[in-house]
């Protein structure tokens, strides 16, 4: 089972960039669907982007143009950058992965909050 811890969340100005990172642990990373999800108080957890084992990238359309999803293999991390914040960034970002195939649960981390300030 894999063990996901993120970090890189904070407190951010409008108009600012944030990389959050999540490290891998307990399961081979380079074999699994890695992906990016974040909740607003009071809203539903979406997905922002999810990247393969192949390293094909799928982005929300909310998220295309400002958020990028990367992955790194040898050190075991997923990584999603954010630039030109928005107030309505802001949220608990969750990483999360998954063994290919229909059915397979995601593995959650515990979440890094990101605070973006008006």
């Amino acid at each position: 089972q894999v063990q996901l811890v993120e970090s890189g969340g904070g407190l951010v100005q409008a108009g600012g960039s944030v990389r959050l990172s999540c490290a891998a642990s307990g399961s081979l990373f380079s074999d699994l669907t890695m992906a990016w999800f974040r909740q607003a108080p009071g809203k539903q957890r979406d997905e922002v982007a999810h990247i393969t084992t192949g390293g094909v990238i799928v982005l929300s359309d909310f998220a295309m143009g400002r958020f990028a999803i990367s992955r790194d293999n040898a050190k075991n991390t997923v990584y999603l950058q954010i630039d030109s914040l928005k107030p309505g960034d802001t949220a608990v970002y969750y990483c999360a992965g998954r063994k290919p195939g229909f059915g397979n649960p995601w593995v959650w981390g515990q979440g890094t909050q990101v605070t973006v300030s008006a």
